[in-house]
């Protein structure tokens, strides 16, 4: 059985649409697949609207978070989407999105980055990120893949043309996501080639709010940061799950490149109460 529990749409910043990542997901071998843009649900109803035979759909989102002065991503599973908390952040966090990016896009242009907001909107089809940003510097010459743009040199967190945004207390989400039913499992949380990470303390931290996993098997992860995330989780009982973190084209990671156990998908299935698994 392959699970995938960590992939993105054109609903946030993936460059498949949610019923094309459905299906890619069916052609790529995988069992389960979790769909998690980035503080939205917006593509829940046309990925179960396509929903192959044969292949199981568990709804989620990637909450955008701050704990300690530094960004995390809390992925959020079978939550209930109607419980008016948990979805009015989830709105405050998606309409930052657009004047962050705006403000972005001033900056570049200001160091002579020939980048326009109109281009940027055109790239996005969903929810605007910086990966948009990221592809229409790499469209202007600017840099020679998407990677290269977050960096201290360009949109990296603390470079010269990085921009704040309205980020979830960590706690808080954890809380949140709970109080709707669903399980909480932080991603990628020591990707050190993405910027600052929390120590390990800060998980020993969440863990005793309530944080449900770790997400250990992922790319950003080598072999000796996966085994020290899997001997932290399990001295904290924690679950452990593994992933693509797909993106369509935009990254060089598959559907299915890393994924979870059927017994840790088994237990996090079990412990969630907010929506159901979605079978094709």
């Amino acid at each position: 059985m392959r699970i995938d529990l960590h992939a993105h749409s054109t609903a946030s910043d993936g460059t498949d649409s949610p019923a094309e990542l459905v299906r890619n997901a069916a052609d790529a071998g995988l069992d389960v697949v979790a769909l998690t843009d980035h503080d939205t649900v917006a593509g829940h109803a046309e990925a179960a609207a396509a929903l192959p035979a044969g292949l199981t759909l568990v709804p989620g989102a990637e909450l955008s978070c701050r704990l300690d002065g530094i960004s995390l991503h809390m992925l959020g599973y079978l939550f209930d989407s109607d419980e008016p908390e948990l979805a009015r952040e989830r709105e405050l966090l998606r309409d930052d999105r657009v004047p962050r990016a705006q403000g972005i896009v001033r900056r570049l242009n200001e160091l002579g980055v020939p980048v326009t907001w109109e281009r940027v909107r055109e790239l996005a089809a969903g929810s605007v990120g910086r990966p948009h940003i990221a592809a229409a510097m790499v469209e202007a010459g600017v840099i020679d893949d998407v990677s290269a743009a977050f960096t201290a040199e360009w949109i990296g967190d603390g470079g010269r043309a990085h921009v704040g945004k309205h980020e979830l207390d960590a706690f808080e989400a954890v809380r949140l996501i709970h109080r709707a039913g669903g399980v909480a499992v932080f991603a990628h949380p020591l990707a050190v080639k993405r910027g600052r990470c929390v120590p390990e303390s800060a998980i020993v931290r969440l863990a005793e709010a309530g944080l449900d996993g770790v997400e250990v098997d992922h790319y950003d992860h080598d072999p000796a940061t996966r085994d020290r995330l899997r001997g932290l989780a399990a001295d904290l009982g924690m679950l452990t799950t593994g992933s693509s973190d797909y993106h369509g084209t935009r990254k060089p990671c598959p559907l299915g490149l890393n994924t979870t156990t059927p017994d840790a998908f088994a237990e996090l299935v079990g412990r969630a109460t907010g929506a159901e698994v979605l079978r094709g």
